[in-house]
């Protein structure tokens, strides 16, 4: 039997490597899975832990008031230690770009355990954007062995990178398996589309109702999500995307404009001070994972800077515009399920209109294959390291 590691320690993570533990749990004769959370993200971790069910058999719970990235590097660095050499793993998975994963991958390569990179491969190659994380994942992709590429692009970039094909394997990302995991949850429990009616009321939207099969219907109101965090945005960014939020709510009286707002200040000064008062503007405080992505499937069209909605949004059939200059997921583009809108005032008017007039520009859009998979990555990587690590004896 091997026994497997899993690392994680912000929402993001969670929800993409959760999936995966639960795959790992249906093969206990091969595997011994267990969880490490760093509690990067204390609460926005926990929340999505309930949702799957999921208790970490380590916590190392490093979260402090005022931590940088000194901190959290270093932190998961010396907590890591004892805990990898307690349990002595034969691999440790690590997920994504974040200080979590870097670190424990570090705290791995220094206890010579292989390490397994689950969403390995995405580039922009532009170290400031976005930051941290490109440089992250460049880093925890020289130092692992093996590399879960959701897409062929992905997987290209590590073999242009001289990463061996033989530790490559494309999978689709697992943040669609926890996507169709969800809603399918969502769908057939009426107790519990009720509960996430209730709690987006709770924090300030109550006008939630069933779409119809289109939003151009005429009975049907259209809703815009928004999300934005990402520390490039900050400062002018923020100002001139609530500048165009503001014009779109002017613009559109009609449609609703939601957006749960993040708790960092350097979000939610510019936001208020702009958008704060306007009749069809709901500034909401951030939702738990389940009522989320509840929320996301009945949204209209997302406006967002986040990298994972990227991924979950085409799955349930909403274009998504990107406030970002680049992005390390040029699959979706290429795909026509997203679109890239930074976060220029006029361009971000011009590309919502659009979408919000126009039925045949929204409809290629919403109706654009996915490319980041079909619910099955996690089966995927199971497979791959059941043939993988029998064959290792060293």
């Amino acid at each position: 039997m091997k026994k497997i590691l899993a690392v994680f320690g912000t929402r993001p993570e969670a929800i993409k490597m959760c999936p995966l533990v639960q795959e790992f749990q249906q093969h206990p004769d091969v595997f011994e899975i267990k969880v490490c959370v760093t509690a990067q993200h204390r609460e926005m971790l926990d929340q999505v832990l309930n949702v799957f069910e999921i208790i970490p058999d380590y916590d190392l719970n490093i979260m402090k008031h005022g931590q940088d990235l000194f901190d959290v590097t270093s932190r998961v660095l010396l907590e890591l230690r004892p805990v990898l050499k307690e349990y002595k793993p034969d691999l440790v998975l690590v997920h994504g770009d974040t200080t979590t994963a870097l670190s424990a991958t570090l705290a791995a390569f220094y206890e010579q355990v292989p390490v397994g990179h689950v969403e390995a491969g995405l580039r922009t190659y532009n170290l400031t954007a976005p930051w941290p994380e490109e440089a992250n994942r460049q880093m925890v992709d020289r130092l692992c062995r093996y590399h879960f590429a959701p897409t062929q692009r992905n997987a290209d970039c590590l073999v242009g990178e001289q990463i061996s094909n033989e530790h490559i394997v494309v999978t689709g990302n697992t943040v669609i398996d926890a996507l169709y995991w969800v809603t399918n949850k969502i769908e057939n429990d009426l107790n519990l589309k009720n509960t996430l009616h209730k709690q987006i009321a709770d924090v300030g939207y109550d006008k939630l109702f069933t779409f119809h099969s289109s939003p151009f219907n005429r009975s049907v109101p259209k809703l815009i999500l928004i999300t934005g965090h990402r520390r490039e945005n900050f400062g002018q960014g923020f100002l001139d995307i609530c500048e165009a939020i503001k014009e779109l709510a002017q613009k559109y009286p009609d449609v609703d404009i939601v957006y749960p707002l993040h708790l960092n200040p350097n979000v939610r000064k510019p936001v208020n001070q702009i958008l704060k008062g306007i009749k069809n503007v709901y500034l909401i405080e951030p939702l738990d994972y389940l009522p989320f992505v509840y929320l996301m499937s009945q949204a209209t069209i997302i406006l967002t800077d986040s990298g994972g909605i990227q991924e979950e949004a085409p799955g349930l059939g909403k274009p998504v515009l990107v406030m970002r200059d680049t992005t390390e997921r040029p699959e979706g583009i290429d795909a026509g399920t997203v679109k890239l809108v930074g976060t220029d005032k006029a361009k971000i008017v011009a590309e919502m209109s659009l979408l919000l007039e126009d039925k045949q520009a929204y409809e290629k859009m919403s109706k654009a294959y996915n490319p980041y998979g079909d619910g099955k990555a996690s089966f995927r990587i199971v497979e791959y390291l059941k043939r993988k690590l029998a064959s290792v004896t060293e």
